[in-house]
């Protein structure tokens, strides 16, 4: 039972750090929505996300250079998770915002937010130990 509530806290700890980052990022991004009213190329801005997401991952390991999760099957079994329970996340903060008559920014749909996290995940994975 203790080792179910130490690997429960492991993966809460890394999806709380991306979510967190994630999250930032997103408000910066509503606080520019007005400015960058362009329509990029879907493509553009799913390669930007990951780019962004691996900085943001780089960033991470200053702030936290060590992963939490020791065993490399859970490692792994992150790689994926995380990133979509924080895209997922990322979705709903982009319905509540249309929702209250807010413009979402791309970060709020499903895609760009897996990538940005994806890319994140990866650095972390490639970087700890």
């Amino acid at each position: 039972m203790e080792a179910l509530f130490e690997i429960l806290f492991q993966f809460l700890g890394e999806f709380l750090l991306q979510f967190l980052i994630e999250a930032a990022v997103d408000i910066g991004l509503d606080c520019l929505a007005d400015t960058a009213k362009t329509e990029r190329h879907p493509v553009l801005s799913g390669l930007g996300y990951l780019f962004w997401g691996a900085l943001a991952g780089g960033i991470s390991l200053l702030i936290l250079p060590h992963s939490m999760i020791h065993s490399p099957s859970l490692r792994i079994a992150n790689l994926i998770g995380t990133p979509l329970l924080v895209s997922a996340s990322m979705l709903a903060i982009g319905r509540w915002r249309s929702a209250k008559g807010r413009e979402p920014v791309k970060l709020d749909r499903f895609s760009y937010a897996f990538c940005f996290a994806f890319a994140m995940a990866v650095v972390r994975f490639a970087y700890t130990a």
